[in-house]
Order: structure tokens, then sequence, then C-alpha cells
């Protein structure tokens, strides 16, 4: 199933992934070149940029603030997603985080080269036999001590080694990757409509200010910025979300 979803001035479309690897995959089209802002991230991902007949694969890591971007103009972008544990042992998540995307080597008018090899494109429908692909091929693995974690789950060894395991890879800190999703998860309630006060206390926020100082450094607005009909640039996707 296709989903539609509007995200401030920008819209994308997602589906669902049978691969346990995947977050959600994701198209979108860009009709004119524009500024807008990036939001904080604590996933990382695969996008694929096609502008004026050339296709570019970007390996795009977590930011940890909010910074400025510009979009391309008469541009066609399609993404995955990789669910929290899930990377590229050859491309670690903080060698391509920060903005520092990674554009790997055009093979061919189809394909680009990885590890060596000449792989072709993927797209947004044979997305899950490319993820696919990559797992046989041992270039992308899951860490399962992330998903204990976040499942408030036993990990099965020492607290230091999960604190090295997660940061390993996600390119995060545990505490940095719940202060970017609670933010994330405080922006779709004020989204949806949520008073600034009520997303405070439903988003765990100590009061307003905590709130907005938040939001201001991992979403690059205040809450009254983010609800006003009046702002000057849209925000990044901001897909369905919730607080760990």
């Amino acid at each position: 199933m296709v989903t539609k979803i509007r995200n401030m001035d920008l819209t994308a479309e997602e589906r669902p992934s049978d691969s346990p690897y995947v977050e959600r995959i994701w198209r979108s089209r860009s009709e004119q070149a524009e500024s807008f802002i990036s939001i904080a991230e604590s996933h990382w991902g695969i996008v694929i940029t096609k502008h004026k007949g050339k296709n570019v694969l970007t390996v795009r890591g977590p930011e940890m603030q909010a910074t400025a971007a510009e979009g391309r103009d008469q541009a066609e972008y399609f993404g995955i997603q990789f669910k929290p544990g899930v990377f590229m042992p050859h491309l670690p998540a903080n060698l391509v985080m920060d903005r520092r995307d990674l554009n790997l080597p055009e093979a061919g008018s189809r394909s680009f080269w990885l590890q060596s090899s000449a792989w072709q494109f993927p797209n947004f429908e044979n997305a899950d036999t490319f993820v696919n692909r990559l797992v046989r091929a041992g270039l992308l693995v899951r860490d399962p001590v992330v998903d204990a974690v976040l499942q408030g789950e036993p990990a099965g060894v020492s607290l230091r080694t999960v604190q090295r395991r997660f940061l390993q890879a996600t390119g995060l800190t545990q505490n940095d990757f719940f202060q970017i999703e609670r933010a994330r998860f405080a922006t779709t309630l004020l989204k949806e409509g949520t008073s600034i006060l009520d997303t405070a206390l439903e988003a765990g926020y100590f009061d307003q200010p905590h709130l907005t100082k938040a939001l201001k450094h991992f979403v690059g607005q205040t809450p009254a910025e983010i609800v006003s009909e009046s702002r000057q640039k849209p925000l990044s996707f901001l897909y369905k979300t919730k607080p760990f």
C-alpha cells in the first residue's frame, strides 16, 4: 500500500517494506529549486536522485541538528530509510553523518560502483530486492543489540558493550538518538494541532522553554514558528513517528 504524506510544504509518498532491515521506502519530486530546513535525523539511508536524465546514489547518515538545505528543480527522489541498528560495515554511519553525504561513483547510465562491483540502480518498486542483495553480499548488516535497547529488553552484554555497539551501528549515542526522535515526535504533535504546552508534556519535556530550545536545535524552528502559517521555509519530510 502506498501512502501519500504531506510534510509542511513538501510532499512525498511512502510504502511499507517486508524487509526487517528497512524502516520505510519513499519517493518525491521537486518542481523547482527551493531552500528548506533539513531536520535532525536519527536514521541513515540511501537516496537516488534523478536530475536531467542522470541518476546519483547517495549514502546519507544521521543528522544531529537542523541545517539549511537546497532542493533541485525538476528532480525525482527515491529513498530507502533503514531501521536503527542496520548499517554498512565498510561505510559506518559516523563517516557519512551530519550532511557528509557520499555519492557512489557511476558505473553507467543505469548502474553505480559499490565495493568494486557494478550494481543496477534500484527503484521504488524493487527496493526490497535490492536490499536483500546487499544483505546476501554482506554489505548490509543488523546489530540486534540496538533492537534490544529500543525495545527495552535485555541485550545480554555489558553496558559498556551496549554503548559501543549502539554508537557503532547508528553513529549516535543512545541519548542523542532519543533526543532526536523526541523532537521529531513533538513536531508531529504540533503539526497535528496539539497545543505547545500539551506537546511539551506529551513529548516528555520539562516545560515549554525546554521544548523550544530542543526544537530550535533539532528542527531549526521554535514551536510557534512550526505552527505558523506565515513561516518562510518548509521542513524536510516529517514521517509519522512515536517516542521510544
